[in-house]
């Protein structure tokens, strides 16, 4: 792409590799020129939390603001009822009104962390249902639908690749697209709303908002989407071996939060410090060149960065420091995840292999057990090789580190 675009938002978009698409580059950077922009996000409400995945799209919103502009947080508050089909092999589970109240509010935790909700031009935080919940079904059909052609919706890829898989795409989740098209027409009607922003998973719902919205008000809105990112070694970016990375404190701890990102691979620095972090382009270019050991502290730099915009800066320097004391002297370190056991959970003991399990090292015995025979195991740094070692109110009377291989580790303690 060789646009070169006017507008500071764009410059940053295009220079920090933000970009992957856009439906018009230079009709949306002459309107980001011009003045205030309303931009929004749709996230749907299906965990208590968002995870790296979404951190991409979060990072665009903050820079929206930080450039001048609106960014518009949207809960999917009525499109979770229905569920988002786009390269899914099957349907979503389907979410009672009360679950999806609950997962709202953890999410919002989240943008609160990244956005301004008071600033001058402050973010809005929004919610579809109060569109979407009171929608007569004749009307809507009327008036909306008759603007879609069933064709051109089946040749959309994340339709026609589950079709293509003959697995089961249901009536509920076909009306998914328009309802999200159907979304960006009322934020450009109640808002001002001029662009939606996403991963390029997402490009053909966007593009159904703009023809939708050209359509019934004959107004001009744009789309640009991201890279769906995944690490140099092909992994999707925000799943672990051991689960998604959260980014609510309650769902993983900032701790575990700094280690993903410190164990970074090294291909990955500069794109990440770039993306995740606002520090100076050159400055990421640098740190991503480096080779060797030097890489590693352009990694704990890169952690350090992420966990402060997710955490606070304490909560990154308290990880650092946990990590220097786990990894460099091989101590225990005061931040690491911690399973309290009570004297009743405990009764007359628990086996080692039980301990790994409850600790979230290994999610099922069977693993735990792998990870014994396999040397991989660790209590206060010396090897474990028995899975039904048995630890005792004595045995805890002081906190117990286990380790499961060299990078992950949780203290053990009897609860006061």
């Amino acid at each position: 792409m060789t646009y070169h675009p006017k507008s500071d938002f764009m410059n940053v978009m295009m220079a920090r590799g933000f970009v992957a698409d856009c439906t018009d580059y230079q009709g949306l950077d002459e309107a980001l020129s011009k003045g205030v922009v309303p931009g929004y996000i749709g996230f749907d409400a299906t965990a208590k939390s968002l995870h790296v995945g979404s951190l991409i799209q979060i990072m665009m919103l903050r820079w929206l603001q930080k450039t001048g502009h609106q960014p518009i947080t949207l809960m999917g508050g009525g499109t979770t009822k229905v569920g988002d089909p786009s390269f899914r092999a099957d349907e979503r589970p389907l979410l009672t009104p009360d679950q999806i109240d609950d997962n709202i509010a953890g999410i919002k935790q989240v943008f609160a962390k990244y956005l301004d909700y008071d600033a001058e031009t402050p973010a809005l935080m929004l919610n579809n249902a109060e569109w979407l919940d009171s929608l007569n079904y004749l009307d809507f059909l009327r008036d909306i639908g008759r603007h879609f052609s069933v064709n051109r919706m089946l040749s959309f890829e994340s339709v026609k690749s589950r079709l293509d898989r003959e697995q089961s795409l249901s009536f509920l989740e076909f009306n998914y697209m328009i309802l999200q098209a159907y979304d960006f027409l009322e934020l450009n009607r109640r808002y001002g709303c001029l662009v939606q922003f996403g991963g390029s998973d997402q490009w053909g719902n966007i593009v159904n908002g703009i023809d939708l919205t050209r359509r019934v008000l004959d107004h001009e809105i744009y789309g640009l989407t991201s890279p769906l990112l995944t690490t140099s070694d092909g992994k999707k970016m925000g799943k672990s071996a051991d689960g998604a990375i959260w980014l609510n404190a309650d769902m993983l701890s900032p701790y575990e939060f700094w280690q993903f990102w410190r164990n970074t691979t090294d291909a990955d620095v500069g794109r990440f410090l770039k993306l995740y972090t606002e520090m100076d382009i050159a400055e990421c270019e640098r740190l991503g060149a480096l080779g060797g050991s030097e890489i590693n502290a352009a990694k704990i730099i890169l952690a350090n960065e992420v966990t402060t915009l997710c955490h606070g800066r304490a909560a990154a320097e308290a990880a650092e420091a946990t990590a220097r004391e786990v990894f460099e002297k091989g101590g225990v370190g005061d931040d690491l995840p911690t399973l309290e056991l009570t004297r009743a959970e405990l009764g007359d003991g628990i086996s080692a292999a039980q301990l790994i399990v409850r600790s979230g090292l290994v999610k099922t015995g069977k693993e735990a057990k792998r990870l014994i025979a396999e040397n991989g195991a660790k209590v206060d740094d010396a090897p474990l090789t028995d899975a039904g070692r048995m630890f005792d109110a004595a045995a805890l009377a002081s906190p117990v580190k286990l380790s499961a291989g060299k990078k992950r580790h949780a203290l053990v303690k009897l609860a006061d």
